[in-house]
Order: structure tokens, then C-alpha cells, then sequence
């Protein structure tokens, strides 16, 4: 991890916040890591596409609508960047359920963010490999739904088992060069537009 982002929105709202020693982007640059600052989602953008890993330094209330901003254009770790004035403004958000990659702060050690940032990538790894898993685990989930239905209606409409059925949409996806998804939804779609009009 070489370059980081930070966003910071006490840049515009309060200077000499964004100017405190608890400021993240000095003791970040001290450590040898490339520190790019934005206080807006436009600042942030064009400098996202080079970051290894964003850090948002602003209460935990807000962290939750700039991560999932931010990982629409570009998966990297999130971290949440700690500090007494942001912990204050965060009590009343203890119960909320934010999900972030790693947390740094200000009385950090030099070592510590390294192994903190060095965690955080593996985290983020492990989560979006998580997701990806997830989200093919509902398609085929949601795919042996439409292929039930369909074996269900060739089953009654032809009178046969439901292994004859499934044989036979086999079949019938070879034949048509499809998946057999495809041909058991256009049969359960078709089979619904019928009993619609009867």
C-alpha cells in the first residue's frame, strides 16, 4: 500500500479542525505513504483511481453514505480514522451497524498503521471475495427456482416424473444451445402469460 485518500470534509466546515495536530494527513506522510485529501465526493473522484486505500476522517454517522460512494467506483479498504473530536460526535451511533476495514488513530505508532493498513487490504480482500461468493450463491439459488417451476409444469403438462422433466429440459437446452436457466424461465413465463389469460 503506497497511496492513500482521505477524506476529510472538516476542510470545508471548520479549517482549523482539518489543520489540528489529530489531522491524519502528516503523521500518514511521516509514515511514507502518498496522501491525497479531498472534503467531497468531486475532490475525492479523481483522485480515487490511484488510491490504494481510503481513509475517512469524519464522525461514524457519515461513514456508511461516503463508503458506499466511494466503493461504487473503486473496491479498496475503508478505514475510519478516529479521533476524540469524532468519537464525540459518534455516540449516538454505537448501535448502528458500520462495517469498515480497519481503524487508525492519531496516537498511533508508525509500525501500528503499517499493520493496521497491512490488515485492512486483506480484510477488503477477504470481504469482496465474500460477496462475490454470496452473490453467485443466490443466482444459482434463484436459477434452480425457475428450473423447479418448470420441471413442476412439464411434470403436470405432460404427465411424467420430475426426473423425466428435468431430462427433458436438458434436452431441450441442448438443442436450443441455451442455458438451461433460460429455457426453464421462458417455460415458466410462458406457462404464467397462459393461466393469466384463462
Amino acid at each position: 500500500m503506497h497511496s492513500l485518500l482521505v477524506i476529510n470534509q472538516a476542510i470545508t466546515e471548520n479549517y482549523a479542525e482539518a489543520r489540528s495536530p489529530d489531522s491524519p494527513g502528516p503523521l500518514l506522510r511521516a509514515c511514507g505513504y502518498v496522501v491525497h485529501t479531498a472534503a467531497s465526493l468531486e475532490e475525492a473522484l479523481p483522485l480515487l483511481g490511484d488510491a490504494d486505500a481510503s481513509i475517512l476522517h469524519l464522525p461514524v454517522t457519515g461513514l456508511m453514505a461516503w463508503r458506499a460512494e466511494l466503493l461504487q467506483y473503486k473496491a479498496t479498504p475503508i478505514l475510519w480514522w478516529c479521533t476524540r473530536h469524532s468519537a464525540n460526535l459518534s455516540a449516538s451511533a454505537c448501535d448502528e451497524n458500520i462495517i469498515v476495514d480497519g481503524i487508525l488513530s492519531p496516537a498511533m505508532q508508525p509500525p501500528e498503521i503499517h499493520w493496521i493498513l497491512h490488515f485492512s487490504a486483506r480484510s477488503s480482500i477477504e470481504r469482496q471475495e465474500w460477496q462475490r461468493e454470496r452473490e453467485q450463491l443466490l443466482s444459482r439459488i434463484e436459477e434452480r427456482k425457475w428450473i423447479d417451476m418448470a420441471k413442476g409444469i412439464l411434470s403436470k403438462a405432460k404427465n411424467i416424473s420430475e426426473s423425466e422433466a428435468y431430462d427433458l429440459l436438458r434436452k431441450q437446452a441442448m438443442n436450443e444451445r441455451k442455458r438451461m436457466v433460460d429455457v426453464a424461465t421462458s417455460i415458466v413465463k410462458v406457462y404464467q402469460l397462459l393461466q393469466d389469460q384463462t
